[in-house]
């Protein structure tokens, strides 16, 4: 590893990874996403009810987390009593929220983070979420999954 004086700017070496991994096309994408989870969690989510859905980590800290939402808000941050913590200092104490809107139709909006929010690769402030978004919260990138 260079060093700063070498001509390297340290500050520049926080990369926290290519945000998007999924592609654009309804179908596709479903699949592409799929894939990245194990047997077991893709099980889960056959047997999620049409009004949950879930969250699966996979990539970053905490890979293979699973958070169930259920048909409630959940907040998400790095506050101890977020319903889905996240602790790692790239995100805010009180980073997102996912709206539960009814019918298993949610949305994802940012708090005010000072790392965003990115649904697809795209900052987010409040967006419907589909199966197989991904979002990603700092160094988490997360698929989110809504039931059948």
């Amino acid at each position: 590893m260079k060093h700063a004086k070498e001509g390297l700017d340290l500050t520049a070496t926080l990369h926290l990874g290519v945000r998007s991994v999924v592609s654009s096309a309804t179908p596709e994408k479903l699949e592409a996403s799929l894939s990245l989870l194990s047997t077991e969690d893709r099980e889960i989510l056959d047997h999620l009810r049409p009004e949950d859905a879930m969250l699966i980590v996979h990539r970053g800290p905490g890979r293979g987390a699973r958070f169930l939402l259920k048909g409630a808000d959940s907040t998400i941050g790095r506050a101890p009593e977020s319903d889905i913590f996240l602790d790692d200092v790239t995100v805010s104490r009180h980073h997102a929220k996912v709206h539960a809107k009814g019918h298993g139709k949610y949305s994802l909006e940012d708090l005010g983070s000072l790392n965003g929010t990115y649904l697809n690769n795209s900052s987010a402030t409040l967006s419907p979420l589909h199966a197989a978004d991904e979002i990603q919260i700092g160094k988490f990138h997360m698929l989110f999954f809504g039931g059948k």
